[in-house]
């Protein structure tokens, strides 16, 4: 007689919680039934879960093992990340290196004669996770990106800290664009001030245009008690434009 206890996947959930916290689970429901169809019941089991990165049968980059009891409807739930791990560490997951799959396997007697249920891919649901790792390059919702201020009071060249920052000239000045700067990428701009009387000059050496003038220069003239506003910003590899004097 055919063993009753091979198992028919009908379908799987897989739902992301969301916690205050970056989560480091998702909920999994899966219906199990035996070969004859009938629903496996109230029964206890042991699940084996395993992700696979690249494809279904990818490099296996986490694994836990489950014992969980299904319910009067055949239903499982658990928790993917709360089992007891066996290889890796669900939290390190590098879920923007997908795609990934979930394999699952099952023993419905409860001990570790699993039997494969079917492998499911992973799509937007898990990317949610990624959300972390946006965090760490950019840090949490609540920090807003400031423009730092570059006290200038001596002349010199432009320096990689002057980029998408304020230069706040307080003392007549000159500002030099050097050749083949590349710590300025085309699109970076960086704010320009010239206070209480003091003269910024922008000076651009050989080989660097300003607003399309080789060696080109612009002037930031302001008046005692008051401050004159400029912007300069990188249009190519040694072009810049400067709006405001």
């Amino acid at each position: 007689m055919k063993s009753a206890l091979t198992i028919l996947l009908l379908f799987v959930t897989v739902t992301l919680k969301l916690y205050a916290q970056s989560p480091e689970k998702m909920s999994y429901q899966a219906i199990i039934r035996s070969q004859n169809n009938d629903l496996v019941a109230n029964s206890r089991i042991s699940l084996r879960v395993i992700v696979h990165q690249g494809s279904a049968a990818g490099t296996i980059v986490y694994q836990e093992t489950h014992s969980a009891t299904t319910n009067n409807n055949g239903l499982v739930s658990l928790e993917i990340g709360t089992g007891n791990i066996t290889t890796g560490t669900f939290s390190a997951i590098a879920w923007e290196k997908g795609p990934y799959f979930i394999e699952t396997q099952v023993d419905v007697s409860g001990g570790a004669n699993y039997n494969i249920m079917g492998t499911t891919q992973l799509l937007s649901v898990p990317y949610a996770l990624h959300a972390k790792t946006a965090e760490r390059l950019v840090g949490t919702a609540t920090t807003t990106p400031r423009a730092a201020i570059i006290p200038f009071t001596s002349s010199r060249n432009i320096t990689t800290t002057d980029v998408n920052n304020t230069i706040e000239c307080t003392a007549t000045s000159t500002l030099t664009l050097t050749s083949n700067f590349t710590s300025m990428l085309t699109g970076d701009t960086i704010n320009l001030e010239a206070h209480n009387g003091a003269v910024l000059t922008i000076q651009a050496s050989s080989g660097v245009t300003i607003n399309y003038t080789a060696s080109g220069s612009a002037k930031f003239t302001s008046a005692a008690g008051n401050v004159r506003f400029g912007f300069l910003r990188k249009t190519g590899a040694n072009s810049y434009i400067i709006s405001g004097q």
